[in-house]
């Protein structure tokens, strides 16, 4: 069926026919974008004209207006209807009544309607009052009526808006920029709102409305690819919830991208991401130019009195070979030869990274257009360049994107092309690949004087996740990708094995750190082959709290820190010759040994409560309590991690961090043995439970009166899970060589109430003695290793420790 006749089809069947002939417009496989929602539009122009006239009969001085996204005729499946009745005032009470009879077969069909009626005075006045009005106004469309009404209406608008655009400009950017403080930018969001967020639709009407004031106007390149796409996923959105929805959510990617014919809803994302990207450019640099013609606006009549009517020249002050300041941007000199100088955009990018000023889009651009290829290798000042760039600080954030947005960054590294824009499906991140590499190098700067090589540590910090762009472990692929851009870059043969160390090894010290015994002379030894020298053991260092920082805020504290530094010092001193092959068992402190004696006297458990607070560092917002630690000591018996664990789980508390371990008690007291468990908690809400209720429900759990699975599991009964993302399902692994003293199992599972109490009951059936363990939670990812021996303690045999890692995985999938 064509378009003619599905609109002959609602013309000839009134409101019946509409809703059907719109029906079979949205179900037709055929046709879909800007078609379809044109299409949209012309049937509902129709019914709506056909229903006005039928109301209006002879009534004069009356018209209907669509305005908003229905103005401009881009309606998809769940859209408002737009409306404004215009009428010039002489017959209030007709209009009344034509309304009613317009607005209620549209609520009879359940289309979501938003609409008003006014005259033209009232409507210029409101929109003076109310800039959403006034945005709606600009993309006022005749329907039906009296056309010389409307296109009055439509005059005197835009000649309000042109007028006022020195006053309403600045409020719609403050606008935009409320809108993405609380939406965030649609670029980086696992669940991005296609209308809110910074780079949506909100913003693409923005610029519309910047370019409809001749103040400024927005780069025209790609913007409107960047906007249908949007469109075409709010349309598929719209089809697969059947809901006005504008929010992609993770439950619903699939189905869209799969409405959208596209691969699967990693495609789906990175298309977004990339037309997030050119709108978000695209408001910068309109942005950014109008704030320039407003201060030029406001300084012009100054200087020209002060110069008597000469014409200002804008200073220009140089910045580096071929680079200068301009107006707060950063520009071309006039005697800048592109095409002879391929170094000149990292110089300039360089350059205005350093100042901490914008490129200007004209530079960029003539520069993307004219420039040569770098050689291969790159010559020495490139490579300067680059690391000045990187070793920035924030400012390169800017800058980097604005190379990117013309393609320089990809021609300048080609294996970038395969991380930008690349969505990271993990709660821990909070960017996409390729800005996390960006913010990861800007971290790094801060690092840079604890390293003598800071060169190596800001290129390692860009390259370090380059393989994410691969299949397989992104840190063996990056490995490789590493060597061929060092190369290219223009590194010698020592420093490209450097840097492809440090890329291959990016996550050594973090999961050494938080998963293995660092008393185990074998953990210690294993980093100090991998690592090789002290001065790649300082460049992983930082790399790997740079990392972590750029990560998101679930990835690195003061304690994951502290972890971190204790593994490099006990490998620096294995790497300097001077470490001895068992270390000495770490002396206890008196709190613990206090702890432990009372536990052996009395024969049960007895525990501490301090509170903890995040120290202040760098730029991180002042310290706030962490929770508390938690330190228990218990007389050596079996059971005893998931009675801890459970008791834990039932008074709702989250662990963050928990660590076991068998301490030998003074000779003086007795030649036994206590558990201690140090133990990081913070209740799940309300306040902390009280030390004395904590242990007296732990004396039961040890005793077997406490029914901790009955009471979980009545609590997980009153509580039904809600329907959301699926987690991964967990996985349990025997790490190989981790340890000459025990059996090291590795647990990967979405955190949750009672997940340690459950896998130490499982432990506990198996008949395996946990001799240390070491839990750490990243966002909503448990990541836990637990050092376990035979009851002889010695390490499980190997088809035992497969077949314990089976068991328990499969546990933890029930």
């Amino acid at each position: 069926m064509t378009g003619t006749d599905v609109r002959t089809e609602a013309e000839g069947s009134g409101p019946s026919g509409y809703a059907a002939a719109r029906l079979r417009l949205l179900t037709e496989g055929a046709r879909s974008g800007p078609p379809r929602r044109a299409a949209l539009a012309d049937l509902t122009d129709d019914w709506l004209a056909g229903l006005f006239t039928a109301a209006a009969q002879e009534l004069k001085g009356v018209s209907l207006v669509a305005v908003g996204g229905y103005g401009r005729g881009e309606l998809s499946p769940r859209s408002d209807l737009d409306l404004l009745l215009l009428h010039d005032g002489s017959d209030p009470k007709a209009v009344a009544a034509l309304a009613d009879r317009l607005w209620y077969p549209v609520w009879d069909l359940g289309l979501a309607l938003d609409h008003s009626v006014r005259t033209p005075g009232e409507a210029r006045r409101t929109a003076g009052e109310d800039l959403k009005v006034h945005l709606g106004l600009l993309d006022a469309r005749h329907l039906a009526g009296d056309l010389g009404l409307t296109a009055g209406l439509r005059t005197a608008v835009l000649a309000d808006w042109r007028n006022q655009a020195p006053k309403r400009l600045p409020e719609l950017q403050e606008l935009c920029a409320g809108r993405a403080e609380r939406q965030g930018e649609l670029q980086y969001l696992l669940e991005p709102d296609l209308k809110e967020a910074r780079g949506g639709l909100r913003d693409a009407t923005a610029l519309r409305a910047v370019a409809a004031s001749w103040l400024a106007d927005a780069p025209r390149e790609g913007l409107a690819d960047a906007r249908r796409r949007l469109l075409d996923v709010r349309d598929a959105l719209h089809l697969v919830t059947g809901r006005a929805t504008d929010r992609l959510a993770l439950q619903e990617q699939d189905q869209v991208a799969a409405e959208l014919e596209l691969l699967d809803a990693d495609t789906l994302l990175r298309q977004v991401y990339e037309a997030a990207r050119v709108i978000s450019y695209a408001s910068d640099v309109t942005w950014r130019e109008v704030g320039r013609v407003l201060r030029s606006r406001a300084v012009r009549p100054r200087l020209r009195a002060m110069l008597g009517g000469a014409k200002s020249v804008p200073e220009r002050s140089p910045l580096a070979e071929g680079v200068v300041e301009q107006d707060g941007e950063v520009v071309l000199a006039r005697a800048a030869r592109p095409e002879r100088d391929p170094v000149l955009p990292l110089r300039a990018a360089a350059a205005a990274a350093q100042a901490g000023l914008p490129l200007s889009l004209h530079a960029v651009r003539r520069m993307a257009a004219t420039v040569r290829q770098l050689p291969t290798p790159w010559p020495a000042e490139a490579r300067e360049q680059l690391v000045t760039l990187l070793g920035s600080g924030r400012p390169t954030v800017d800058v980097w994107e604005a190379l990117e947005a013309e393609g320089l960054i990809s021609r300048l590294l080609p294996d970038w092309e395969r991380v930008r824009c690349r969505p990271q499906r993990n709660a821990v991140h909070i960017w996409t690949v390729d800005r996390h590499l960006i913010e990861t190098a800007v971290r790094a700067s801060a690092l840079t004087r604890r390293v003598s090589r800071p060169d190596l540590l800001l290129v390692a910090a860009l390259l370090h996740d380059i393989g994410k762009g691969w299949p397989g472990d992104h840190s063996v692929a990056g490995e490789i990708i590493a060597k061929d851009v060092a190369a290219r870059i223009g590194f010698d043969r020592a420093d490209v094995a450097v840097l492809s160390l440090l890329v291959r090894h990016h996550l050594l010290l973090i999961e050494t750190a938080t998963r293995r015994d660092l008393d185990d002379p074998a953990t210690v030894r294993s980093v100090a082959e991998a690592v090789g020298s002290q001065g790649t053991l300082e460049l992983l260092h930082a790399l790997t709290e740079a990392d972590a920082l750029a990560t998101g805020p679930a990835a690195w504290s003061s304690w994951r820190g502290s972890l971190v530094a204790d593994l490099v010092q006990r490998v620096s001193a294995v790497l300097a010759g001077d470490a001895p092959d068992e270390p000495e068992p770490a002396a206890p402190t008196a709190e613990q040994e206090r702890l432990a004696i009372e536990a052996f006297r009395t024969g049960g458990p007895v525990l501490a409560l301090r509170a903890q607070t995040e120290p202040v560092t760098g730029e991180e917002p002042p310290g706030e309590p962490l929770g508390v630690e938690l330190l228990i000591a218990v007389p050596d018996q079996p059971a005893v991690l998931p009675a801890v664990a459970g008791v834990l789980a039932v008074h709702r508390l989250t662990v963050r961090t928990a660590e076991l371990s068998a301490l030998r008690l003074p000779d003086d007291v007795d030649d036994g043995a206590v558990l201690l468990l140090n133990w990081r908690v913070a209740a799940e809400y309300g306040s902390l439970p009280q030390a004395t209720r904590l242990r007296a429900d732990l004396v039961r759990a040890l005793d077997g009166s406490l029914d901790i699975a009955g009471r979980l599991a009545e609590r997980d009964a009153a509580y039904p899970r809600r329907r959301g993302w699926v987690a991964p399902p967990p996985r349990v692994t025997v790490a190989p060589a981790a340890s000459h003293h025990a059996t090291v199992i590795e647990v990967r599972a979405q955190d949750g109430p009672g997940l340690l109490h459950r896998i130490g009951m499982a432990l506990e059936k198996a008949g395996v003695r946990v001799r240390s363990m070491h839990v750490s939670t990243l966002g909503s990812n448990a990541v836990d290793a637990f050092y376990v021996t035979t009851g002889a303690g010695e390490p499980l045999p190997g088809e035992d420790a497969g077949s314990l890692a089976r068991v328990l995985e499969e546990t933890l999938r029930e």
